[in-house]
């Protein structure tokens, strides 16, 4: 059976790089840093392979950049990925409004019981 937390958090993280990227061009390391400042903490070999999958997908571009003779992949968001953010931000935005408006629910409830 899937493990519905992770597959959340998966998602959320490839927004936020969505994001980022659509703003900036990002590369690893400095992801890894933002996502732990927004408390995901991840591993590289989390993070890496969901650059990877965006890149193979086409939501992401990658150029090769070396700076101080250190060879780094910058990532930018390509138009299909700058579409889908958008496509995504009234889901999103829909979705937290419900979420945070039902925040005093409480659990237990019949209403609960329905979901």
């Amino acid at each position: 059976m899937p493990d519905l937390a992770r597959d959340f958090l998966i998602c959320t993280i490839r927004l936020h790089v969505l994001y980022r990227a659509s703003r900036a061009p990002i590369y690893g390391v400095e992801m890894l840093e933002e996502l732990r400042r927004h408390g995901y903490p991840m591993s590289p070999g989390t993070l890496y392979p969901v650059l990877h999958e965006m890149y193979a997908d086409g939501y992401l571009e990658c150029e090769r950049r070396v700076i101080a003779g250190k060879a780094r992949k910058y990532y930018r968001a390509t138009d299909m990925g700058i579409q889908a953010l958008q496509a995504a931000r009234p889901k999103i935005r829909d979705f937290i409004a419900e979420v945070l408006h039902d925040a005093s629910h409480v659990p237990g409830t019949r209403e609960e019981a329905d979901v």
